[in-house]
């Protein structure tokens, strides 16, 4: 579980998805198999969680990981540039952005 805080040195990656309705539960078991199978297993990979909009056409995922090299390593594997040419016929865009926590709110 994501823990989300100013004082964690991790990296903060958020990617949104857009899609249609008809590919999103799709683009769903792609993403979700992806992250059981290969991204969760990747060196420095800390937990991420992907969320739906109620009208199913994107989804957020929010992961975290311990050095953005991790990451970036992780992009550069060839398992996950196949995955990758997968999720994008499934969606009309996807970008990965990566975020330093600025401030929190509540329990954290």
């Amino acid at each position: 579980m994501p823990q989300i805080s100013k004082t964690n040195s991790y990296q903060t990656v958020i990617t949104t998805f857009e899609m249609t309705p008809g590919t999103c539960q799709d683009l769903l078991e792609a993403l979700t198999d992806a992250y059981a199978a290969f991204i969760s297993k990747q060196p420095g990979f800390i937990s991420a969680g992907l969320h739906v909009n109620d009208a199913q056409t994107r989804i957020a995922n929010y992961s975290q990981w311990e050095r953005r090299e991790d990451f970036l390593a992780m992009l550069r594997t060839p398992e996950m540039r196949e995955r990758n040419r997968r999720v994008n016929e499934l969606c009309k865009s996807f970008e990965p952005v990566m975020y330093d926590v600025a401030e929190t709110f509540g329990d954290t």
